[in-house]
């Protein structure tokens, strides 16, 4: 299965999405991102958030333009920003669209608010993406996760 995670920047968002579904899915899954106005880096806090909440170290995440991706193929397209819904209503060949609106954390100006959003999408991300892998592997949910969001 493929999964392309869209956003604006694809700085925040859709990366924390490209790993946590790339942990999660534990190679079940291929996990990309792209930004429809890529900003050339991931945020600092995106990788912070990944590390210290599950573990998670990628350091092949980089940010993308959808154009690097015209023509590939996809089981389902999320786009996690309503900018980015927006703008690519759906993807040609892709067997779902999916959309969830989330807040951009790194919108916020405030360093402490701004590191709480970003704990925060992150959270609303694994949660989102567990309860996708379950569905879209037919199997029910397992009973219980451990304190780190793993399962």
């Amino acid at each position: 299965m493929r999964v392309l995670f869209l956003c604006t920047g694809n700085s925040a968002r859709s990366q924390i999405a490209e790993a946590l579904l790339r942990h999660l899915a534990q190679g079940r899954v291929e996990a990309f991102s792209a930004g429809t106005a890529p900003t050339g880096e991931v945020h600092p806090m995106a990788r912070a958030a990944l590390l210290e909440q599950y573990g998670i170290r990628d350091d092949s995440l980089r940010s993308k333009s959808v154009d690097e991706f015209a023509g590939a193929r996809f089981d389902a397209v999320i786009t996690v920003c309503d900018a980015a819904a927006a703008a690519c209503p759906s993807w040609p060949g892709a067997r779902a669209s999916i959309h969830w609106s989330l807040p951009d954390p790194a919108a916020i100006r405030d360093a402490d608010a701004r590191r709480r959003a970003f704990a925060e999408v992150a959270t609303a991300l694994h949660a989102r993406i567990s309860e996708w892998l379950v569905a879209a592997s037919g199997r029910p949910r397992p009973a219980a996760d451990d304190a780190r969001g793993r399962a």
